[in-house]
């Protein structure tokens, strides 16, 4: 068991609340929160930083016309729609400590499952069926930052995703969790993919109890 894992007690049973009738967990950790807020803050700056110079050029421009007062009436709006990637940007760097608390992932002996949220939770689950393909990276920031992050490649589109990625973001020790993930999925999809009238007699069906 990995020496990762929140101490929230809420966040625990609400991970322990997801569980089926004799699933049980292997892994269970969150983001490192310095980490997660930086990485937050700093994903979109670049562009965000670019397009409020942008506009605010513009913005300068009819203010200085003397324009923006005769158009105050369609500026305003106009340039509040605009802005909206650096709203966005801003939006990402308050609530991310909120965010936070409530991101949590699980490896269990038959999914991933991921909560995250702001106000509620929200729970996703992914069996090891549905993988493609599981990488581990880690950049430049990560590195100074001392995380990397684990990328599931799904066989299927994921909600709001459409690469079809699902993301355990921000892990203080990505090289445990990538193993600990890279076995149980090879030990859980080989049980699977088994012939049952080939398996051993102490292992007869796949409902068996998984011994990671």
């Amino acid at each position: 068991m990995s020496k990762n894992y929140t101490t929230t007690v809420s966040f625990y049973q609400g991970i322990e609340g997801q569980l089926m009738p004799g699933e049980s967990i292997i892994w269970k950790g969150q983001p490192k929160k310095s980490a997660y807020v930086v990485n937050s803050s700093t994903k979109m700056a670049p562009f965000a930083i670019i397009w409020l110079l942008f506009d605010g050029f513009f913005i300068s421009t009819f203010v200085g016309a003397g324009i923006a007062g005769e158009m105050m009436g369609f500026i305003i709006p106009f340039f509040a729609l605009h802005l909206m990637p650096v709203w966005i940007w801003l939006y990402n760097m308050v609530t991310a400590s909120g965010r936070w608390k409530n991101t949590q992932y699980a490896i269990t002996d038959k999914r991933i499952i991921m909560c995250n949220g702001l106000v509620g939770y929200e729970f996703q689950s992914i069996y090891y069926k549905d993988l493609s393909n599981v990488t581990m990276h880690v950049g430049a920031l990560d590195r100074m930052l001392g995380v990397g992050d684990i990328i599931c490649t799904l066989n299927f589109n994921m909600g709001s995703d459409q690469t079809g990625h699902a993301k355990l973001l921000d892990l203080e020790n990505p090289q445990e969790v990538y193993s600990i993930l890279q076995k149980t999925i090879l030990d859980v999809q080989t049980d699977i993919h088994y012939p049952n009238a080939l398996r051993p007699s102490e292992n007869p069906g796949y409902n068996t109890q998984y011994r990671p």
